[in-house]
């Protein structure tokens, strides 16, 4: 990943560490909530120009047209309630699932509203399809002209906003029918700390410890694979992660979706992958909600970014049999026994934990398949994970492994 990822907690004000989950609550605790709205609930929004149809958000009669690149698309727009986390959140990352056949695509927007009562401008987080053909996927930026910002994939806000609205819009050419259905996001405000108070070992550790099966593919095996989406190797531990747990779940696309891919390389799925979440302006396959709509699309079930406050919450998701996928960052010495001596941002699989509470991942950045399993030291996990990317997860589900209990309601 790139040194974007370092920026992640530039705007969050100064905090205490984090405490084990069982300890009194911190006087200025890590803040992260996530709402969403599916299926069904999207009747709680504002249509002009869609409509519901089998639990998803489609165009109805076109509340207008836009012209992009020479071609003239129908659209149709749907806004979610105003929302409040309760408290001044600093930075917000939507998630969605969607369909895009044909030429057609959706765009993802937000506004929020500060505690003085000003309303920020919508700004476009992104404009998405799931192929490539005819549109291509991509974040936009240079959006700081009021209360708010967008880095990448990351809406900014250094002041705080204690309310936000998301809209989404449908794009059709032709006969193309979009549909979306469910979209969020994950609102948060962080501490500004440079290590953390190592969380106890939680459900998932101790004599019945859990690790799941979860297939080991690195991103180095593809080094030089396709310039024009990254060029594989150390650029490619997004879609390589993202695959991993679509292999779990045996969701991987099938052999036509990647049939383009040269022959002789190994793994072909995550070529397809790197290509399928690939943003052309960020120009990298690390966009995070890029990735789990491409996962959403193959399992069915919820898949979207959000953020944990500590280890004990990766093991309640891991006890319920979903994999997660960790953005993290570290120095030299940092994390015993990587196979990277240093990264500006990464992600890698938590896939279990040891009796002893240890985490136990699949790290896409070894050298070849048999080094993909590691085992990382818990307290030093939490300290590349927690301060740097502020405990920036991947959620992937399907059908048959539910989202537990959230009691925190950041999933």
């Amino acid at each position: 990943m790139l040194p974007r990822l370092l920026l992640a907690l530039a705007l969050a004000l100064p905090l205490t560490a984090v405490a084990p989950a069982e300890a009194a609550p911190a006087a200025n605790p890590r803040k992260v909530r996530y709402d969403e709205w599916r299926q069904a609930g999207l009747k709680d929004g504002a249509f002009h120009g869609t409509r519901m149809r089998q639990g998803r958000l489609r165009i109805g009669k076109p509340a207008g047209t836009r012209t992009m690149g020479g071609t003239t698309y129908d659209l149709g727009r749907w806004a979610s309630p105003w929302t409040e986390p309760g408290f001044a959140l600093t930075e917000l990352i939507a998630s969605w699932t969607a369909r895009t056949p044909g030429n057609s695509l959706v765009e993802v927007q937000v506004r929020g509203r500060n505690a003085a009562g000003r309303t920020s401008s919508w700004d476009t987080l992104a404009r998405w399809a799931a192929g490539d053909s005819h549109v291509r996927r991509t974040s936009v930026g240079g959006q700081g002209d009021d209360l708010a910002d967008v880095n990448v994939d990351t809406w900014q806000v250094p002041g705080g906003a204690v309310a936000w609205q998301l809209r989404v819009t449908l794009l059709r050419a032709g006969d193309a029918q979009p549909n979306v259905r469910a979209v969020g996001a994950m609102a948060s405000r962080l501490p500004d700390v440079d290590g953390v108070t190592t969380s106890a070992p939680g459900v998932a550790s101790g004599e019945d410890n859990v690790v799941l099966e979860v297939p080991r593919y690195s991103q180095m095996v593809h080094s030089g694979h396709y310039p024009q989406w990254g060029n594989g190797g150390q650029a490619w531990c997004s879609p390589t992660s993202t695959s991993m747990v679509l292999g779990r779940y045996g969701a991987l696309p099938k052999r036509r979706a990647y049939a383009w891919v040269g022959d002789g390389h190994p793994q072909p799925w995550v070529d397809h992958a790197a290509r399928s979440v690939y943003d052309y302006r960020y120009d990298g396959a690390g966009n995070w909600p890029f990735n789990t709509a491409y996962a959403a699309s193959l399992t069915g079930g919820p898949s979207f970014v959000t953020r944990l406050r500590s280890l004990r919450e990766a093991e309640r998701l891991v006890a319920a049999g979903i994999p997660v996928v960790a953005s993290v960052s570290f120095s030299p010495g940092e994390l015993d026994g990587a196979p990277i001596s240093s990264t500006a941002g990464h992600l890698l699989v938590i896939r279990g934990f040891t009796r002893s509470g240890d985490v136990v991942v699949n790290d896409p950045a070894a050298q070849t398949t048999s080094g993909v399993r590691r085992t990382y030291d818990r307290g030093q996990f939490e300290d590349v994970w927690l301060p740097t990317s502020g405990g920036l997860v991947y959620v992937i589900t399907d059908a048959d492994h539910p989202l537990p209990r959230s009691p925190s309601g950041n999933w």
